[in-house]
C-alpha cells in the first residue's frame, strides 16, 4: 500500500531549495556525497522529526516536533538529507548531512510500502538511546505535527540500531515501548557492603 507521506510546510521545503542554490552552503557541508553530485540535487520526501524525550509510567510516550527531514536525491540516488527546524521566525534550513540513516531510512520507507495496511511515515528519535526510527503513523489525516505513537502504530529501527534490537524489523508500538521504557529506566544504585 502507498505511504502517505504528509507535505511538508512551504517555508521548510523553500529554506532547503535556497540551501541547495546556495554554493557556499553546499561547499561547507559536511557531505562529500552532495559536494560531489553530478547534476541536479532535489528534496524529497519529506518527513516529520519527532524527539520522544522520555515515556511516562504509564507507557504513554511524549513526543515534541524537531524539524523536517528531507533526502537529497541526485538522480534516483539519495545522497544526502537536509534538516529543518522551527525558529521564532518559522521554519529554517538547519544543515545537510550524510551516513548510514540516509541508506537505511530508505530501505525501511520501501519495506513499509510492502505492509498491507496504509500508514503516514514520521521519523521518531530517542536520543538517549541514540535510536532512530521509522514511525509508521495510522491516523493518516493528521498533519504530520502532533500526536504521539499509538498502540498500533509501528516503529521500525533504522541501522545501526541499540544492541539487542533488531533493525528494519516492523514493531508494535505496545510491544516495542516496554522494551525501550525497560532499557530508559536506570538500574539501582547498590553501595558496597549493602546486601545483594
Amino acid at each position: 500500500m502507498p505511504l502517505h507521506v504528509p507535505p511538508a510546510p512551504a517555508p521548510a521545503l523553500r529554506s532547503v531549495l535556497t540551501a541547495l542554490g546556495s554554493p557556499t552552503a553546499v561547499r561547507e557541508a559536511p557531505t562529500p556525497a552532495l559536494r560531489a553530485a553530478q547534476g541536479p540535487a532535489t528534496p524529497e520526501l519529506p518527513l516529520p522529526v519527532h524527539v520522544l524525550d522520555r515515556i511516562t509510567p504509564a507507557g504513554i510516550s511524549e513526543t515534541r516536533l524537531a524539524g523536517w527531514r528531507f533526502l537529497i536525491h541526485v538522480g534516483d540516488q539519495a545522497v544526502a538529507a537536509a534538516e529543518t527546524r522551527l525558529t521564532p521566525d518559522g521554519w529554517a534550513f538547519s544543515h545537510f548531512f550524510e551516513g548510514p540513516y540516509i541508506a537505511s531510512t530508505e530501505r525501511a520507507l520501501r519495506q513499509a510500502e510492502t505492509l498491507g495496511q496504509p500508514y503516514q511515515p514520521r521519523l521518531l528519535s530517542m536520543p538517549s538511546l541514540y535510536m532512530l526510527t521509522l514511525w509508521l503513523h495510522g491516523d493518516l489525516t493528521d498533519d504530520g505535527a502532533g500526536g504521539h505513537p499509538a498502540a498500533g502504530d509501528l516503529l521500525v529501527p533504522l541501522a545501526p540500531a541499540p544492541p539487542g534490537i533488531p533493525a528494519h524489523v516492523p514493531h508494535p508500538v505496545a510491544e516495542l515501548l516496554p522494551v525501550l521504557t525497560h532499557r530508559l529506566t536506570p538500574a539501582p544504585v547498590r553501595l558496597m557492603g549493602s546486601p545483594a
